[in-house]
């Protein structure tokens, strides 16, 4: 049994009062049992004051997580804010691990680090959490399926990093109060423990009915479509002038259909590149459906909400929530920055403790059998995991 702590502080100048604020919330000394371990969002200026480094050194466990933009608890949301979920328990257990550069075979470092984590405990994790940096060097899916593998097919939930800067040069991994551009970090969770996954895109009427086999790709760059190059596609739609600018292509988000009775996941474009070809936030297998959505304030709203009752009506018996949202769901709500997060405190109440941040790139299986999970990355998801 895992009880849940939630703690925040929208301290960032006095670093002393902020690790302060988040003890007083969390009372360790009485409520913490004998295994714990935390996760943590925050924004970018929480790291540059010290923040960060002094909130994670009064706590007497190891914490991984990410920067962010925007994120919310069951009592606040905001922009400007640090929020820590505590999972703690008696049968329970945690292992923690950084791996060193992804710069460099990424699948190498996350195996060592898994195996150095995991190396005292025989049985596979029922749970592995994720938190990696947001690198353009790489994308997402190597990183889900070098944890998938190692881990025996174990259900893999998490979050790259994002920040507010144009370029994203902020968005840091987070593990026990340092930052890390180009790591990923690892929480393997053991024991009696049946989490249970929720994702929303968008809706099936906001699908665009002019379907595509991937016919060119490597790994995340889409180059043809139908035996014909990307662009004639685009045109076929009208897009070709949109997709020159890789914003304009935010609220047209490409739903990616695998073909092998698996849910389809969903993908952001984020631009052209030299040679016309279509630069995606994550892996665009050949051989796999294409089909383009509509994204707008309105069905972003609609998919949360259903995704989170959902949830709600499975949660008996439930320790708590943690939510990852896509930012390109974020820049879809017309100005209105914390209008999901505050549907999201809305529809959980008190009900659970709960905490959600807004993401890179989501990590989140589509199935599990009794056998393993079929985990995937994400974009433009909104992923829900009860446990």
């Amino acid at each position: 049994m895992i009880r849940t702590l939630i703690a925040h502080t929208s301290e960032i100048d006095d670093i002393e009062l902020a690790a302060q604020e988040i003890r007083d919330q969390l009372q360790p000394q009485e409520h913490l049992r004998k295994n714990s371990v935390g996760i943590i969002s925050c924004h970018y200026e929480f790291v540059s004051s010290g923040a960060l480094k002094a909130i994670c050194e009064a706590l007497p466990f190891d914490v991984a997580g990410t920067i962010t933009t925007t994120q919310a608890v069951n009592d606040t949301s905001g922009t400007l804010l640090l929020t820590l979920m505590v999972l703690t328990s008696d049968d329970v257990s945690f292992k923690t691990a950084r791996t060193s550069s992804l710069l460099s075979e990424p699948a190498k470092a996350i195996e060592r680090a898994y195996r150095e984590a995991a190396a005292s405990i025989p049985e596979n994790p029922a749970l592995v959490f994720m938190f990696a940096a947001f690198m353009i060097e790489n994308f997402g899916d190597s990183y889900v399926d070098a944890v998938t593998k190692i881990s025996g097919g174990a259900p893999c939930f998490g979050t790259l990093a994002i920040d507010d800067s144009a370029d994203f040069h902020d968005s840091y991994m987070i593990y026990d109060g340092e930052a890390y551009r180009d790591c990923l970090a690892l929480i393997l969770v053991y024991g009696p423990l049946a989490p249970k996954f929720y994702i929303a895109t968008f809706s099936e009427d906001k699908l665009i009915d002019k379907a595509a086999l991937i016919t060119a790709a490597e790994n995340h760059i889409l180059k043809g479509v139908n035996g014909r190059p990307l662009m004639e596609y685009f045109e076929s739609l009208g897009l070709a002038k949109a997709s020159e600018t890789g914003y304009a292509m935010t609220s047209l988000p490409f739903m990616l259909d695998y073909g092998d009775g698996t849910p389809p996941i969903s993908r952001v474009f984020i631009g052209l590149n030299e040679d016309k070809h279509a630069i995606c936030a994550g892996i665009m297998p050949e051989g796999a459906t294409l089909y383009l959505g509509i994204f707008d304030k309105e069905d972003v709203l609609l998919t949360t909400r259903e995704a989170v009752k959902e949830a709600l009506q499975a949660a008996e018996g439930a320790s708590g929530v943690l939510i990852y949202s896509c930012i390109a769901r974020n820049m879809s709500l017309s100005g209105s920055v914390l209008a999901e997060a505050d549907l999201v405190r809305r529809e959980i109440g008190a009900t659970l403790p709960f905490m959600m941040a807004y993401s890179g790139g989501e990590i989140c299986p589509t199935q599990i059998t009794k056998d393993s999970a079929i985990n995937r990355f994400h974009n433009n998801a909104f992923i829900l995991c009860l446990f």
